[in-house]
C-alpha cells in the first residue's frame, strides 16, 4: 500500500531539524547498505551523533503522532531513521530494503518511510522511483511530508542535477505482516469512521468498527 502522510512535520519541527542538520557531519552513505545495495548507493549520510539523534528523535515522534501513520502501518517496532543527502551526480540505484536490520533487537521491515527535508523547488531530479507491475511511480512530495510503501518493493532515489535533496529514511515492523491485509484494515477504518461522522448510532457503524476489531485481532501480532 502506497501512502501519503502530510505535514508529518511541521514548520516548527522543521525548523529544529535545519538547526540539527546545519552542525550535522555527512559521510558516505555505503556503509550502511546490505550486500547488493552496495553497488548502486551513491548519497551520504548523518554520522552517529548527538546531533543525528536529536534529528531522530523529532522524527520519530512526529510520526508516532501522526494519525494517517498510525492508522495505516500499525507499527509494532520503528527502527531509528538515517538521514541520507543527495547532492549533484548522487544517486542510489535499483534495490530492495533488507528485509531484517539491526543484530542485537532485529527488526522486520514491513514498511518503508521517507520524509522529505528539502523543498521539492532547491533540487533538481531526486525523485522516489518505486517500481511495480504497472510501471514506475515517481514520488516527489512537499518539505515535510513523506510516504510509506511496502519494503519489498524495488525503488531507487534518481540522479540529482541541481541542489541538495535531503531526506529521513526509516522502517516498520507492523502489527499486521502481510501488506494485503494492512490495506484492508485501512480501508475498512475509513468507512467505519465515515459511517459514524453520519451515522453513529445506527447498527451498520457499530458491526463496521466490529469488524475492524475482530479483523485487527485475528491478524495482529504482538
Amino acid at each position: 500500500m502506497l501512502c501519503h502522510l502530510s505535514e508529518v512535520l511541521d514548520s516548527e519541527a522543521l525548523a529544529s531539524v535545519d538547526g540539527l542538520l546545519a552542525e550535522a557531519c555527512f559521510e558516505e552513505g555505503v556503509s550502511t547498505a546490505g550486500f547488493r545495495a552496495r553497488r548502486v548507493k551513491r548519497n551520504e549520510q548523518a554520522a552517529a551523533s548527538a546531533v543525528q539523534r536529536g534529528v531522530e528523535e523529532r522524527v520519530l515522534d512526529a510520526l508516532e503522532t501522526h494519525e494517517v501513520f498510525k492508522r495505516a502501518a500499525l507499527p509494532l517496532i520503528l527502527r531509528s531513521p538515517l538521514v541520507s543527502r543527495y547532492r549533484e551526480g548522487m544517486s542510489y540505484g535499483d534495490h530492495v530494503d533488507d528485509a531484517v536490520m539491526g543484530e542485537g533487537d532485529p527488526v522486520r521491515t514491513d514498511i518503508a518511510v521517507t520524509i522529505f527535508l528539502s523543498a521539492p523547488g532547491d533540487y533538481d531530479g531526486g525523485e522516489l522511483m518505486l517500481t511495480s507491475p504497472f510501471g514506475e511511480t515517481c514520488i516527489k512530495l512537499s518539505r515535510g511530508d513523506a510516504v510509506m510503501y511496502p519494503a519489498n518493493t524495488v525503488h531507487r532515489v534518481a540522479p540529482v542535477t541541481r541542489g541538495e535533496r535531503v531526506a529521513a529514511v526509516t522502517w516498520v515492523q507492523s502489527q499486521v505482516r502481510d501488506a494485503g491485509r494492512r490495506e484492508i484494515l485501512w480501508d475498512l477504518h475509513r468507512v467505519a469512521c465515515a459511517m459514524h461522522d453520519h451515522q453513529p448510532d445506527a447498527m451498520e457503524t457499530t458491526l463496521a468498527f466490529k469488524t475492524y476489531s475482530n479483523l485487527l485481532r485475528t491478524w495482529a501480532e504482538t
